[in-house]
């Protein structure tokens, strides 16, 4: 992979560029004049990560990045804010102050909305298990502004890792989260979307296992969540009861 700047880059930008390199394992690669294209095709690679002002940037299979934008967790955010109750947070049961872990991140959406009805008191961890799309999520929700207040602090109290959620379940004790969350789905869109085209390369599409499902039950001391197709069973094959539908639906299981 190709890690590369904006055309004439601070030094502090090359010295980010620079650690993002080590973090993946990347060749770190001067823009100069360069286009992204001249740059493929000079190094002999299609994966391109590019820090600049405003982020990250990486391209694969898509001539469209991807990158971090809240998109309709910001909607359903500033729908709480004016009193509405989000879906997830009601079937969740997700209170001031609660503990969630998101095994599936993926472009951190639900995390924004768990960390926003959490509150400051809360805390959210999200995981997900490939590092670039890890990464690009990690700095968009470190430095994406709006233009509220509290929106923002609701992004910066997200703990993004770079994780298998199974390897972190099982090293978690017994009761020590409130809330564990899957959206598998995220990886199997319901349509063609080009915000999500660069990620095809990206996705982990493996199945979620009974055992994680076993562990998360173990941890959690309120609910275990399941995101799926309305038509999914994959709420029967895990156990979970299907809950609130529409196009998409959850499933619910209460710890004993």
């Amino acid at each position: 992979m190709i890690i590369t700047t904006a055309h004439k880059p601070s030094p502090e930008l090359l010295d980010y560029a620079g650690e993002l390199s080590r973090e993946l394992g990347g060749q770190l690669v001067p823009r100069k004049q360069d286009s992204l294209a001249r740059l493929k095709a000079r190094y002999g690679d299609g994966r391109l990560l590019v820090a600049d002002d405003n982020g990250l940037r990486y391209y694969e299979e898509s001539e469209e990045p991807l990158y971090f934008h809240p998109s309709m967790a910001y909607v359903r955010v500033k729908r709480m804010r004016s009193g509405e109750r989000d879906p997830l947070i009601e079937v969740s049961d997700c209170t001031p102050g609660d503990t969630v872990l998101d095994c599936t991140a993926g472009l951190g959406s639900d995390a924004i909305v768990f960390s926003y009805a959490a509150g400051a008191a809360g805390h959210v961890t999200a995981l997900e298990s490939e590092p670039v799309l890890c990464a690009v999520v990690r700095e968009g929700l470190r430095t994406y502004e709006t233009i509220h207040a509290d929106v923002n602090e609701a992004f910066r109290r997200i703990k993004v890792e770079c994780a298998n959620h199974m390897d972190w379940l099982s090293n978690l004790p017994d009761k020590s989260v409130d809330i564990v969350y899957f959206d598998p789905m995220f990886r199997r869109p319901m349509h063609d979307s080009t915000a999500l085209a660069p990620l095809r390369g990206l996705a982990n599409n493996d199945a979620l296992l009974p055992e994680a499902i076993h562990q998360a039950l173990r941890v959690a001391r309120k609910s275990v969540v399941l995101k799926e197709h309305k038509d999914s069973g994959e709420f029967r094959r895990l156990g979970f009861e299907r809950r609130h539908v529409n196009k998409i639906a959850y499933g619910v299981i209460n710890p004993t």
